[in-house]
């Protein structure tokens, strides 16, 4: 093996580490993204309006403000306040965070579409808020839901190149590195374009199987 195979094998191996902290962020940045997304969502279908003010604040905070800011203020204003996070948790926070913002109104506009019928059989038999949304609206709103939330995690996926910024490694910041060291800009964000792609990829045909499974048995009609 010569140098220029072994340098460039050093190469692959950055672009890999940095796919794996891109992987990081898009699983713990989508848990977070999850279930913020339906405490929020709920919140705004809440009768309660504190509750539904609350919700509305904060979705309207993070989809109108920019995640640049969003990433800068809690890397750098944080530990002002008594709350250091390191890189890799504060990406993760930062984009969980944003994206349930987006994530509530798929939640909220997905029980809306549960039909009223469904709404009259669960009071009629009987059964409390809670297990009316637990055993009858949600198992059919939840198949709607997941189309737009494959689209949220891979937004969530591609927006994970701002942690580049905070000088967090990940794959963009590693393609960044190699064309520093190397000056060829081409074959380091091919190779990032393509691994992008391919996590794509996987996260489609992840939450696809997902909802296969859960359409089983439910009378849902889905495009």
């Amino acid at each position: 093996m010569n140098v220029i195979e072994a340098d460039w094998l050093g190469y692959v191996q950055l672009m890999l580490e940095g796919a794996l902290v891109t992987v990081e962020l898009t699983v713990y940045g989508s848990i977070i993204a999850f279930f913020g997304a339906f405490i929020l969502g709920l919140a705004k279908l809440s009768p309660w309006f504190p509750l539904r003010w609350l919700a509305i604040v904060y979705i309207e905070f993070f989809r109108g403000s920019s995640i640049f800011v969003q990433l800068f203020w809690a890397y750098f204003v944080l530990p002002l306040i008594g709350f250091p996070l390191s890189a890799l948790a504060t990406g993760i926070m930062v984009l969980g965070l944003n994206v349930s913002a987006y994530g509530a109104e798929v939640v909220r506009g997905a029980i809306l579409t549960v039909p009223k019928e469904q709404w009259e059989a669960s009071v009629a038999l009987n059964l409390t808020k809670f297990q009316r949304m637990r055993h009858i609206i949600l198992p059919q709103a939840i198949v709607v839901m997941l189309p737009t939330f494959s689209n949220n995690v891979i937004e969530l996926m591609k927006a994970s190149a701002v942690v580049s910024l905070i000088s967090l490694a990940d794959l963009t910041f590693q393609s960044q590195v190699i064309r520093l060291q190397t000056g060829n800009t081409l074959l380091p964000f091919a190779g990032a374009l393509l691994i992008y792609f391919i996590l794509s990829l996987i996260i489609v045909y992840g939450i696809r199987r997902i909802e296969n499974k859960m359409a089983e048995g439910l009378d849902v009609v889905r495009s």
